[in-house]
Parts: C-alpha cells; sequence; structure tokens
C-alpha cells in the first residue's frame, strides 16, 4: 500500500517483506470469516484461546506496523525517482483521501458484503490514509526533525493512556480518533475507530526517515536487534510500554501486546523483527515471479480483493471449528490470488498511467 516508485528506485527487499507481510495478513482475515470462535472470543483471550489460535492471531500483528513503516520507505523512494517534496506531498494528500474513500467502499463492502448491517470501521485504510496526510506536511520538516517527532511519539504516547474521551466531553470523539479504541453513535450508526491515529502516524513516518540508511544491512540488523531486545527488556521489567501488564508467568501473557493504539512494546516487538528481516532479504535474490514480489508490488489491489474473496468463500462454505481447515483455506486464497496479481502487476510495468499508481 506504499507509494509506487519508478523500477530503477525499486528495492526487491522492501517489496519482498511488504509481500510477505500481506500473505500473513490473509490468515488473519481467513480466521475471522471462517473460524467459528472468532465471533465468540478474541484470540488472545488467554482465559479461553489455544496455544496454536493465539499464535495464529500473534503472527499477523507484525502485517499492521510493516505496512505502515514500508509506506514510509516507499514515500522515501518515490522522492529518490527524481520528484521534489512539493509533488511528494500532493501525491500523499491525494492518495491519502483516496485510501479513506476505499475504506467507506470496497474495505467495507469486503467486511460486510451487505453493505448494511455492519458498523463502519475506521481501520487499516483509514488510518494509512491519514498517515500519509499528515506525512504530507512532514515531509517538509528537516529528516532529523520527523525522525525525533517520530520516534518521540512511539516512545513516549503511551504517557496519553489514562487521558480518556470520556473525560473531554463533547470533543472526545476527537480523543476516540487519536488514541483511544471505541465505538461512537453517530445518527443511530455505530462508528468504531479501530485504529487511532497518532502511533500510526508515527510508523509511517518513522519508515520514511529509514530510507537514507535502508541499503546499510549492518546497520539495520543493529537496529532491529536492538529493538527486539528492548522489547524483551521492557516488557520484562512491566513498569512502562504497554497498558496491560503481563502476568509474569506465561509466555502468552509476555507476548499478548496491546495494538490498538499500538503499545511501545507491541511497536518494538514487531517493528525489530521486521527490521532484521529487511536486512536478510537485502542479501538474497528474487524473481520477478516470486509471490513475496508480486503481493509486495501490488499491495493495495491484493488487499482490497483478499477481503473479497476470502469473505465470499467463507459465506458459501460456512464456518469450522477446526484451526487446519482455516489454514487450508488461507493457502488457497492466497494461492488463487496468485495468477491475477501477477497479472495486473504486469500490467502495471506495461502501462504508465498516472491513475495505476493509486492502487
Amino acid at each position: 500500500m506504499a507509494p509506487q516508485t519508478q523500477p530503477k528506485a525499486r528495492l526487491t527487499s522492501i517489496d519482498a517483506l511488504r509481500g510477505l507481510v500481506m500473505i500473513i495478513m490473509a490468515l488473519d482475515h481467513v480466521r475471522d470469516f471462517f473460524h467459528a470462535d472468532a465471533s465468540v472470543f478474541q484470540p488472545d483471550n488467554l482465559a479461553r484461546t489455544t496455544t496454536a489460535l493465539f499464535f495464529t492471531r500473534w503472527i499477523t500483528h507484525f502485517c499492521a506496523p510493516t505496512f505502515m513503516f514500508t509506506a514510509g520507505l516507499g514515500a522515501f523512494f518515490w522522492l529518490r525517482g527524481g520528484r521534489t517534496k512539493n509533488e511528494l506531498s500532493a501525491f500523499l494528500w491525494k492518495r491519502g483521501l483516496w485510501l479513506i474513500f476505499l475504506e467507506f467502499t470496497i474495505e467495507r463492502l469486503g467486511l460486510d458484503p451487505t453493505f448494511v448491517t455492519a458498523p463502519i470501521y475506521l481501520i487499516v485504510l483509514w488510518s494509512l490514509g491519514w498517515a500519509m496526510i499528515a506525512l504530507a506536511v512532514l515531509v517538509h520538516l528537516p529528516a532529523r526533525v520527523v525522525a525525533a517527532i517520530s520516534i518521540a511519539t512511539i516512545a513516549l504516547h503511551n504517557l496519553l493512556d489514562p487521558i480518556k474521551a470520556a473525560q473531554i466531553g463533547s470533543a472526545g470523539w476527537i480523543w476516540k480518533l487519536l488514541h483511544e479504541q471505541s465505538a461512537m453513535q453517530v445518527g443511530g450508526i455505530t462508528i468504531i475507530a479501530g485504529y487511532p491515529l497518532i502511533p500510526w502516524i508515527a510508523v509511517m513516518a518513522l519508515g520514511y526517515c529509514f530510507g537514507p540508511i535502508i541499503r546499510d544491512r549492518r546497520r539495520l540488523l543493529v537496529i532491529g536487534l536492538g529493538m527486539s531486545a528492548a522489547f524483551v527488556l521492557l516488557r520484562a521489567i512491566n513498569v512502562y510500554g504497554d497498558p496491560s501488564p503481563w502476568n509474569g508467568t506465561t509466555l502468552l501473557s509476555f507476548l499478548r501486546c496491546t495494538k490498538q493504539p499500538p503499545s511501545l512494546d507491541y511497536l518494538l516487538m514487531t517493528l525489530g523483527p521486521a527490521i532484521v528481516v529487511l536486512s536478510w532479504f537485502d542479501r538474497l535474490s528474487f524473481g520477478e515471479t516470486n509471490p513475496l514480489i508480486v503481493f509486495g508490488r501490488v499491495p493495495l489491489f491484493y488487499f482490497l480483493l483478499h477481503l473479497l474473496v476470502a469473505h465470499l468463500v467463507a459465506l458459501a462454505l460456512g464456518e469450522t471449528h477446526h484451526l487446519w481447515a482455516v489454514y487450508v483455506m488461507w493457502i488457497a486464497v492466497v494461492a488463487g490470488l496468485y495468477p491475477v496479481c501477477l497479472w495486473y502487476m504486469r500490467l502495471k510495468k506495461r502501462n504508465r498511467a498516472g491513475w495505476l499508481s493509486y492502487m
């Protein structure tokens, strides 16, 4: 879902990392649509979950932070493709508005094919869109300032956890959009602010700041390992970094970090390993038809299509309590989307029409 770059400016390591998390992401949505227990309890409910179900959900936690981070990287390389910051800024705010529009249309249709019964969710494309609009402003600041703002926001935003929308009164809805995952009622319609914006904006901006060092494998490895170690240390201390401290006894509790808004622990736990993988992928060679590259180069197309396909197939086949069946369905959905995404990737390569850069 990152801005597209000219071929000469692309890094296959970024495409491969994005493609990897796109594949993993489909597992969570297939589970959500296909697994009967998805409507009964959350996979991280330690009182009811199983280890297999917990890790089926946990592995997908790496997706959203990586989406945001690589979108920021994509913005950096879009700029390096011979554009000016003004051109980048214009592209980002236009694309951001487009993603917000898709949130209310195609993504909503994928979540609820009837388009009627489901609440209005402000989730992935909503947060990506607003993060791009914010980055459209931030790119005009010195890179060091953007980096400082991003790191400070990620590190310190949990200090805002005690503030609740109910304390703010009539303006509380603004806080729900910014930093408190919750539901709102607007004219009888339920709106769920699923992806509070403050930390996600910082994650995308951080990705943009990583652009200049993205080919420095050693530095990436050190940073990624350092962030992963910081997660282990901070989580073990159990004082700051997540509004839900772990119980001090089980691995599942240790790894059960807060996704919305993404806590400092959550972001260290996910972005650290993602940056390590990025360093590793930069050492590898990927063919143009490698599924990681194919899905990574058409992420928005894949994202919207997989929601529609997975949900319609689940409606046709019905739900199951068998987790193995979820994995079979996941593999089938991803495999089925591969030839379509390969066709679209090749279409984009042949056709340089500007509108294609928005899909």
